[in-house]
C-alpha cells in the first residue's frame, strides 16, 4: 500500500469528466456504507488531458443526483506516472486505457473496474474487452444510466476486494 494507514484508489477514463469520475462518486458512496472511509481515499483521472480543468459532464452529475449521490466539485485531470506509483489500485474503464497507463508504468496495479462484476465477467468469455465501460459522452441519457449500472455491479466487489487488503 501507499501509506500504512490509507489504501488509495484512482479511477481512470479518457478525458476525467464522464466515467472516471461517476466510479469515483459511486465507490466513494459504497465505502462509507462500508466504514471504510476513513481507511481508503479514491480520486479520479484521464489517460487525456483534452478535458483539463474542466466539470464533470452535466448528464452524469445528473444521473448520479438522480440515483441519490452527493457529486462533489470536480474538475478533469490528467494521470501522472508518480500518481501511479502512489496508488493500491488503479481501476480502468477500458482495455485500452490500462495499456496507456501500463506504458507509463508497467507494474502499475491495474485493473479493469467490471473485472470485479463477476456476471460480467462469465458473461465476457475471456474476451476482455468486452469488459470495457463504453464512453456515454456521445449519447444520451440513457448513455449515462448505463455506466452508472455497470459501475454499481462491481462497486461491492471492489469494497470487498479493499477490505480483504486491509484485513479487515
Amino acid at each position: 500500500m501507499a501509506e500504512a494507514s490509507v489504501y488509495r484508489i484512482m479511477t481512470v477514463c479518457t478525458g476525467n469528466i464522464c466515467r472516471s469520475p461517476m466510479a469515483e462518486v459511486v465507490l466513494r458512496d459504497r465505502l462509507e456504507a462500508a466504514g471504510l472511509a476513513d481507511a481508503v481515499t479514491v480520486d479520479s483521472t484521464g489517460v487525456s488531458d483534452e478535458e483539463e480543468g474542466n466539470r464533470m459532464d452535466q448528464r452524469a452529475v445528473a444521473v448520479l443526483e438522480d440515483h441519490g449521490y452527493a457529486v462533489p466539485r470536480h474538475r478533469a485531470r490528467r494521470v501522472t506516472k508518480s500518481e501511479l506509483e502512489s496508488r493500491d489500485l488503479v481501476l480502468v474503464m477500458t482495455v485500452g486505457h490500462a495499456q496507456r497507463l501500463r506504458r507509463l508504468r508497467p507494474d502499475a496495479p491495474i485493473s479493469l473496474y467490471r473485472s470485479f462484476d463477476l456476471a460480467a465477467v462469465v458473461e465476457a468469455r475471456g474476451d476482455e474487452h468486452r469488459l470495457d465501460i463504453d464512453d456515454p459522452w456521445y449519447g444520451g441519457r440513457d448513455d449515462f444510466e448505463e455506466v452508472l449500472g455497470q459501475l454499481e455491479s462491481g462497486a461491492d466487489a471492489i469494497v470487498a476486494h479493499v477490505r480483504e487488503a486491509l484485513g479487515r
